[in-house]
């Protein structure tokens, strides 16, 4: 029996010797394994990333609103927008009856133009908050403050804005204190929010928050509020029981009736997400493992062309000396090293397309240790059985019938 290291030797040497063969042999395996690993950097990177930036949510943090937070059906969408709204005496009623509840506030949403000097920015979030979302929110000031309970009491005309509108209205000067038009109204900046980035290509920078009241003036008082509400982990079952309680005496529902309401919590837009993208996930793992079936065969089909075209070889080897399972263990070794060649190539060209899109695109990407483990697994054993056949067949060529072909 060849020594192990005898035995890669020839490998090594039959594989240099067929440069173009083994090239071909390789190129369906590494296609396979590159998209594979492109698809799973992907996914795990914006598995991460929405798992940190979802809907400013923190661990602790739970929503009622009176549309759903996670939509999968239309209907439900079209249902809910005949529920009663959701009106600033309903956080008070929470506020002040909810004991596992730490801190409530309330907020509300649209889409304008911001507008400062010859500049002008489109789709602009407008978000009305209480003063308590400063507690709540999970995104800081980074420059000047939030607003008073006083602020918003009185409805002044202030405002923080994201880093986009910073960037964009205020290139070259600090906009504490400069002004911005909304419509027909001027607000004074107070503070600026910490930069977060995009999540999937969706600009999270490009908003305006104003005081609820301030809010509601400008778009119309009986806009449908969003409840957000701040506990403790070992309170947060309960909290979200009680507020439901709360809201369901108010809007006089009893018995089985069914809320007409929706509590959101971060995880439960995860769940969501993690489904969605599972689905995609799945249907490029399919697409990626039938093109490692198609380099499989591919690589089992040249591998029996190089059978026939070296029993010559075959023959005198086994003339000297050599035994059937000495020529399997060869042509299961070449199976396995061209498959494990072409799968270190797409697991490079994988990360390195992963890196290229991180970089230049809005689509994150995560390199991970275990997903360039995975892909080296799946090349040996894609080699380990595509190559079994072509292995079997030369260890049972005839030496005499071998060598008199030729």
């Amino acid at each position: 029996m060849l020594a192990v290291r005898d035995n890669l030797a020839q490998c090594v040497s039959a594989l240099r010797a067929h440069k173009m063969r083994a090239s071909l042999t390789m190129l369906g395996l590494t296609m396979g394994v590159a998209t594979l690993i492109t698809v799973m950097t992907i996914v795990q990177g914006a598995n991460v990333f929405v798992e940190q930036k979802i809907a400013n949510l923190g661990t602790n943090v739970f929503q009622l609103a009176r549309t759903p937070f996670a939509v999968t059906d239309f209907n439900i969408i079209i249902k809910a927008l005949k529920y009663k709204k959701i009106e600033l005496d309903d956080m008070r009623a929470i506020a002040e009856k909810c004991g596992a509840c730490d801190e409530v506030g309330a907020s509300a949403s649209a889409t304008v133009r911001a507008r400062h000097g010859d500049k002008e920015l489109q789709d602009v979030n407008l978000a009305g908050q209480t003063a308590s979302m400063a507690d709540i929110d999970t995104r800081s000031v980074e420059l000047g403050r939030y607003f008073t309970p006083a602020e918003a009491e009185h409805k002044s005309n202030v405002c923080l804005i994201g880093d986009t509108l910073a960037q964009q209205l205020f290139p070259t000067v600090s906009p504490i204190g400069k002004n911005i038009r909304i419509g027909n109204d001027e607000l004074q900046v107070i503070g600026t929010m910490e930069k977060i980035g995009s999540v999937l290509g969706q600009d999270q920078d490009n908003f305006v928050i104003v005081p609820l009241p301030v809010f509601l003036r400008m778009r119309g008082a009986h806009s449908s509020l969003t409840i957000n509400v701040k506990t403790t982990a070992s309170k947060f079952e309960e909290a979200q029981n009680q507020a439901q309680l709360i809201l369901r005496a108010r809007r006089h529902l009893t018995g089985k009736m069914d809320d007409d309401f929706f509590i959101g919590t971060k995880e439960s837009y995860m769940a969501l997400w993690r489904s969605i993208s599972s689905a995609f996930f799945a249907v490029f793992i399919m697409v990626s493992a039938i093109s490692v079936i198609i380099g499989g065969i591919v690589i089992m089909n040249v591998m029996l062309v190089s059978v026939t075209a070296r029993r010559k070889e075959i023959g005198v080897r086994r003339a000297v000396g050599a035994t059937k399972r000495d020529i399997l263990r060869q042509f299961m070794a070449e199976s396995v090293m061209q498959c494990m060649a072409g799968g270190l190539v797409g697991i490079s060209l994988g990360f390195l397309i992963a890196l290229i899109l991180r970089k230049y695109t809005p689509f994150p990407a995560s390199v991970q240790t275990s997903v360039a483990v995975a892909g080296v697994l799946m090349s040996s054993l894609t080699g380990l059985f595509f190559g079994i056949y072509p292995a079997v067949r030369a260890s049972r060529v005839d030496p005499i019938v071998a060598l008199r072909s030729e």
